[in-house]
């Protein structure tokens, strides 16, 4: 069984769900600190004026050290973010396909007070409609002592997973010991050699929101989250 234990992130891009979707199980690792001008809270989009981030505002003074699962959300957000995607996309193929869906998503978000819950919305959503069979749970569904390598040990033990698969960012402080020695086998996720597709407004751009691909792809974008290429 192969399990990824990730935090979460505002409408991710194509590499997240390429990541969990290779995965048996993704666990949402929000009892982590929140990082400031991370991605829990925001993402890019394309826009007739370049890349923009789309920013959910969120309570931070005096909570320095809280858990994503805490933060709170500070003021309405959604359907200014609707609109701007709306502007952005509008042009896009498949647009319309996806428009009254989407629009009912923000509208289910925009009554969420906590940020995780607002992530865990969209990343479920956004699996189910890429044909994702993942089962996604949040952390609190296992015991997890420690720090760092130790606690994802922990959780990918209480999961009964053989295989861990992280995203190439925590080779900074992973113990692929650790893992080897409990008889999980740690694996690294490449993000090199996905495919180009049509994109509006300018030079083609990987690092945008997952949304850019499905409005300009639609039913394709099942199969373009995946790469072409080993890196």
């Amino acid at each position: 069984m192969r399990i990824s234990i990730i935090q979460s992130c505002y409408i991710p891009w194509k590499g997240f769900f390429d990541l969990i979707g290779q995965c048996d199980e993704y666990v949402i690792f929000d009892r982590m600190q929140y990082v400031k001008r991370h991605w829990h809270n925001r993402n890019r989009i394309k826009t007739a004026n370049g890349v923009e981030w789309l920013t959910i505002p969120v309570v931070t003074k005096g909570r320095f050290d809280q858990p994503i699962d805490e933060v709170e959300i500070e003021k309405p957000w959604a359907e200014k973010h609707w609109r701007t995607l709306e502007l952005a996309y509008r042009r896009a193929p498949f647009f319309e396909n996806f428009a009254p869906t989407f629009r009912a998503w923000y509208q289910r978000a925009d009554k969420e007070k906590r940020l995780t819950d607002v992530n865990e919305l969209f990343t479920r959503e956004i699996a189910g409609l890429l044909g994702l069979k993942t089962r996604i749970v949040r952390d609190t569904a296992y015991p997890a002592d420690g720090v760092k390598t130790a606690r994802l040990l922990a959780i990918a033990q209480a999961a009964g997973a053989d295989h861990y698969l992280s995203g190439p960012s925590a080779r900074a402080y992973f113990d692929d010991a650790l893992f080897a020695a409990a008889g999980i086998e740690a694996e690294w996720m490449s993000y090199q050699g996905y495919p180009d597709y049509p994109q509006l407004h300018g030079d083609f751009e990987h690092a945008v929101s997952v949304l850019d691909l499905l409005f300009n792809t639609g039913p394709e974008a099942a199969r373009l989250i995946h790469r072409t290429a080993q890196g």
